[in-house]
């Protein structure tokens, strides 16, 4: 029993790899967008994906809940596992994919539905919830979890868009984490904020990691050093640089690492 106890304690301390990226290209009609990008992404973990505009880092950040399957342009070759499986095989659902690996937008987008429906939408078409008892659990834990809880619990039947940006924000998040997803992405979802909201949802961010993988595109080096364990720098279609986010913003590898962060490309 003791050992038993010693061996699971080193292997939690190995960070479980829950998404692994193999060999990903990605083409737009006749533009190569992403290059032979393989990366390892750590669970339990907040990683940020930084670079210069139109570098690629939503384009490979979409291409882990397969939102580029709507572009009919758009071709993805290599490999994505989560968990161990392969996400492109044809035998995957891309809509219950999308349940296990939520993602949160640039822009609040609420649905044009109550607080309440927004949050239940989810679980109610994938059947996570067997009668309404079970769905209002499910709904105060989303936006308990968003920290929204308290600002929402007295107007659940008042319509989403009716809430400040800001809450808006957070709303989707609690829409995105009421499908129990185990990865969480975010498509720089703090760039339409004010910096009281922003902050808001940095903090949620940290608490969110204690139960999800979250990766987070972000046009803010500042943002990226406060939020993340991790940081990839992306820079025209290549994965430059992946390392401690303290290492990549302090003691980079790369001659273009550091001069993206240093402010003279980008």
């Amino acid at each position: 029993m003791e050992d038993m106890y010693h061996a699971d304690r080193a292997t939690s301390t190995m960070q479980d790899i829950k998404i692994s990226a193999k060999n990903v290209q990605v083409h737009y009609g006749d533009t190569h967008a992403i290059k032979d990008v393989n990366v390892e992404i750590a669970d339990k973990t907040v990683t940020a994906f930084i670079g210069p505009s139109g570098c690629g880092k939503s384009t490979f950040l979409r291409c882990i809940n397969r939102m580029n399957d709507t572009i009919d342009i758009c071709r993805v070759a290599g490999d994505i596992l989560i968990d161990g499986e392969d996400i492109y095989d044809p035998k995957v659902d891309p809509v219950q994919l999308r349940a296990k690996v939520g993602m949160v937008f640039q822009k609040p987008n609420p649905f044009p539905k109550s607080i309440y429906d927004n949050v239940a939408y989810g679980p109610k078409i994938h059947g996570l919830a067997r009668n309404k008892a079970e769905l209002d659990e499910i709904v105060e834990k989303s936006l308990r979890k968003a920290a929204l809880w308290n600002e929402a619990k007295d107007r659940l039947d008042a319509p989403g868009t009716g809430l400040s940006g800001g809450q808006q924000q957070r709303l989707c998040i609690a829409r995105a984490i009421a499908t129990a997803p185990e990865v969480l992405l975010m498509d720089e979802p703090c760039s339409a904020l004010d910096p009281i909201a922003t902050a808001q949802v940095e903090e949620l961010i940290d608490e969110l990691r204690q139960s999800y993988s979250v990766v987070i595109v972000t046009h803010s080096m500042q943002q990226a050093a406060r939020v993340s364990q991790k940081t990839a720098f992306f820079h025209l279609g290549n994965l430059v640089e992946y390392d401690d986010t303290d290492k990549i913003f302090t003691n980079p590898e790369d001659s273009r690492t550091e001069s993206y962060i240093s402010g003279r490309i980008g």
